[in-house]
């Protein structure tokens, strides 16, 4: 290639970083132009040298990698930030790619593929390590909170539910009528997935959602 695709390390691993400068330099397509130990530097650095494509661990002190990344987009648009991490949780995957991510890798990657993927980024294709792909999916495929779509007034219900409150005694402590509160509580159950009060309080209870 005639043109040399301008890379920089973020890792708070010197020796991480001292290894993929060794890689980096097989390739004659591949300069490294800078390296920082955090977040914090990453964004700094990066202004100076202006990479084209950003290798940026997870995990580091000071700032992590996805307000890094996310920061970094938003100031320098043109470059891409590929992920190099040692780990999978869903998650940070999802917590990366939502930062602005084009791709997410795990560390014990081959070279050729490393090399593959920083050449993708440059062209903005994305790349995800098969398990990375997997755990995303998997996390995606999770069911949802309970209660997040409840409304505040039924969050209220739902804590004087929890306290063992009836109906009655509801719509008392609320100034409202029984059968409003009768209404709120069908929603709530509804909304839940459950068929009982007592299955509501108990899964009010498990997921930390009373007040």
């Amino acid at each position: 290639m005639s043109t040399r695709i301008r890379v920089m390390l973020v890792d708070d691993h010197t020796m991480v970083r001292k290894g993929l400068t060794t890689f980096l330099n097989v390739f004659d397509d591949l300069q490294l132009v800078g390296e920082a130990e955090n977040g914090a530097d990453a964004i700094k650095i990066c202004g100076e040298v202006l990479p084209d494509v950003v290798l940026m661990d997870m995990i580091m002190p000071d700032m992590d990698g996805a307000v890094a990344t996310n920061l970094i987009r938003q100031k320098y648009p043109n470059v891409q930030i590929l992920v190099l991490t040692s780990f999978k949780e869903g998650e940070l995957i999802k917590k990366a790619l939502e930062a602005g991510a084009i791709g997410y890798l795990l560390k014990d990657v081959s070279a050729d593929d490393l090399g593959r993927a920083i050449r993708s980024a440059y062209v903005g294709r994305a790349t995800l390590s098969p398990e990375v792909a997997q755990s995303l999916v998997e996390t995606t495929n999770l069911p949802p909170v309970p209660g997040l779509d409840l409304t505040e007034r039924e969050r209220e219900v739902l804590t004087l539910m929890v306290e063992g409150l009836s109906n009655t005694q509801i719509a008392g402590r609320l100034g409202v009528s029984s059968s409003t509160i009768k209404s709120h509580v069908s929603n709530i159950l509804s909304k839940f997935g459950v068929a009982s009060r007592t299955e509501a309080v108990a899964l009010a209870l498990r997921n930390h959602l009373s007040s």
